[in-house]
């Protein structure tokens, strides 16, 4: 019998990733057909228009990454819609994967749902140990749920539903902008108009901070295995090891790099650094996939910098 695999959410950075992974780089096993849904196939948030799209497409497995996402400050002014809308979101889409026989539900979290107040590296344990930050109360609470409900639908009702907690992703098909996306691709978009206008390439805060970044595409295979060979209701974190930990100055400096940038570099410490590390444990994963290569940190830049210089005119910024 063959599986039909439905994507929400399939044409941001990670939905683009898995097509990719599944259309060009041998992701895709006998048997499936794959289906990358837009906003334009239907309203998450309506539970008709989701039942329709369960109903044309009768997935057998599904891959639930859309979601009500957006900045530090839209988050503290719309902490009710970004509640209301992720509920309503992931209500629709998890009782349509019952009603429907979904074989197997994967939907994704994110480590900013972890307690504000916590000990590093945080693990898949730590989940609900306190309260998120205040700043992103109504997105993490929503997106805490999602653990909650994989349990009590595999209690009630057997079924196959877990969730992966990723960290920090980065590559082609990113939102670039610099006032609303992610510190990769904000960074990658300035040095850009930097290069072009002769002016100087300008970091926002000391450059300290570590993070842990992942390129898209080993996101996505990872992904791809979880929703055939992970079946624990409880998630997973997806992230490179600890020791792969970079500073904002490190991959700014790889971002010079790979844009062949040669102009001046300042750092505005005027601008806050945020959280200094959000350092988290794949050790869960790495006990499944302890062979697994990551891609390096200059070479998925490089790869990322190409894909926005090629399509810098049609790319979300």
């Amino acid at each position: 019998m063959s599986k039909v695999v439905l994507v929400t959410g399939g044409s941001g950075l990670v939905g683009s990733a898995i097509k990719d992974f599944v259309e060009n780089k041998g992701g895709k096993a006998e048997g499936e057909e794959w289906v990358f849904l837009s906003s334009k196939d239907g309203d998450l948030k309506d539970r008709p228009a989701v039942d329709a799209i369960f109903e044309k497409y009768k997935p057998t497995h599904v891959i639930h990454l859309a979601a009500k996402v957006g900045g530090l400050f839209a988050n503290m002014k719309q902490k009710v819609e970004f509640y209301r809308e992720n509920i309503a979101m992931n209500d629709n889409v998890m009782e349509c994967s019952r009603i429907y026989k979904v074989e197997k539900l994967v939907s994704y979290l994110s480590t900013c749902i972890f307690p504000d107040k916590t000990t590093f590296p945080i693990d898949e344990t730590m989940l609900h140990n306190g309260p998120p930050h205040s700043s992103n109360e109504g997105y993490a609470y929503a997106k805490r749920m999602v653990d909650t409900m994989n349990r009590a639908y595999k209690e009630e009702y057997g079924c196959n539903f877990t969730s992966i907690i990723p960290t920090n992703i980065y590559g082609p098909s990113d939102n670039f902008s610099i006032e609303n996306g992610h510190v990769i691709p904000g960074l990658i978009h300035k040095c850009f108009i930097a290069k072009r206008d002769g002016t100087p390439f300008t970091i926002w805060g000391s450059g300290t901070p570590l993070r842990q970044f992942m390129y898209s595409l080993d996101l996505a295979e990872l992904t791809v295995w979880v929703m055939r060979e992970y079946h624990s209701a409880d998630p997973i974190i997806i992230s490179v090891d600890e020791e792969a930990e970079v500073s904002i100055k490190d991959v700014a400096l790889a971002v010079v790099k790979a844009m062949k940038f040669e102009g001046e570099v300042v750092f505005d410490t005027d601008k806050a650094d945020g959280q200094f590390k959000k350092t988290a444990s794949n050790a869960k994963l790495r006990g499944m996939r302890p062979d697994f290569q990551f891609v390096g940190i200059e070479e998925g830049l490089q790869k990322a910098v190409d894909w926005f210089v090629a399509n810098y005119e049609t790319c979300r910024k």
